[in-house]
């Protein structure tokens, strides 16, 4: 069963470069969500290990030696790459050190190391089977390189077949209970009531949709207003347990761009990845269910619907 990258088309490929006005720029994500305060304590997420199940990456200049793993279940391949830009710019928002930007473009963690999974092709497609392998790969080999956490920035296709659908939140959870935090998106299915895309409709998992998907927000895109995906589960669950801006948001880019803007709740769950990477630079001996429970107690209220916004924003000021 195929897999999609959460995220839909955006401008022209000779467009995306162009910095317009309502453009996240991680500098303005980072004071949004209190950043500041972790690294005026000294944590940059040292020491963390992030999975990126994603399209793979990209060795930007702002990644610097901090790609310790890549692992293709795509085309077998050894060395690191990116044939679609999408694993590139989670692993920029997760933990770029914003060096060819002068600082502007930093992600949130920007010393934490990566361990990326090329599990979706250059057109954003994956199967079910290779997430399951790449999960249990990563929970034999956590210790090996120090993986904390897997981000997880994609959703099942609606049409999947409820066996699938199991399997994946198998795996997820798996990876939960083996002590490694899963954060995953959304989806970009909103507004509607259960809206939330697979594996995010986990209990145990950290879904994650956007605040900022409104009209004005997204101006020109091929994104719907309100595109983040909405709780309950059809278990009752409250999701999304945060939301983070998410639209609009520069990172880093495959040659021949340096940065480029991507809009969805693929580009909010990275921010919650690298704060918990800070998190835990500060409490290594934190579990997944410490982090988790830290996040409900130190969430920033928005004022939003519960099925929208869930606890609420991070704030990694409180968070720390």
């Amino acid at each position: 069963m195929s897999l999609g990258i959460l995220e839909l088309p955006q401008t022209k490929q000779s467009e995306t470069h162009i910095l317009i006005e309502k453009e996240k720029r991680m500098d303005r994500v980072r004071k949004i969500i209190n950043a500041e305060k972790a690294y005026e304590k000294g944590y940059y997420g040292e020491e963390i290990g992030v999975a990126v199940l994603d399209t793979g990456i990209y060795l930007h200049p702002d990644f610097e030696h901090r790609v310790v793993c890549f692992r293709d279940y795509v085309r077998g391949k050894r060395g690191p790459y990116d044939d679609n830009g999408h694993g590139t710019h989670i692993a920029g928002i997760i933990g770029g050190s914003g060096g060819v930007s002068g600082g502007r473009y930093m992600g949130i963690a920007p010393r934490c190391h990566f361990i990326i999974i090329k599990i979706l092709d250059y057109k954003g497609n994956g199967n079910t089977e290779h997430v399951v392998q790449a999960i249990d790969w990563l929970v034999q080999h956590k210790r090996t390189y120090g993986i904390r956490i897997i981000n997880i920035s994609i959703g099942m296709v609606l049409q999947a077949e409820s066996r699938e659908r199991a399997r994946m939140l198998q795996a997820v959870e798996y990876a939960w209970d083996q002590e490694l935090v899963v954060v995953a998106a959304a989806g970009n299915n909103g507004p509607g009531r259960s809206s939330i895309t697979v594996p995010g409709i986990s209990r145990k998992v950290i879904t994650v949709g956007c605040f900022d998907d409104t009209r004005e927000q997204i101006g020109r895109s091929m994104l719907k207003p309100e595109y983040s995906g909405q709780g309950p589960t059809e278990h009752c669950v409250v999701k999304p347990e945060l939301v983070l801006p998410g639209t609009n948001v520069t990172s880093c880019s495959i040659y021949p761009s340096m940065y480029m803007k991507k809009s969805g709740t693929s580009m909010a769950a990275p921010m919650v990845s690298g704060s918990i990477a800070l998190l835990l630079s500060k409490y290594p001996y934190f579990l997944p269910a410490d982090v988790k429970l830290r996040l409900y107690q130190r969430t920033v209220d928005l004022g939003l619907p519960l099925s929208k916004q869930g606890w609420g924003m991070v704030d990694i000021g409180k968070l720390l």
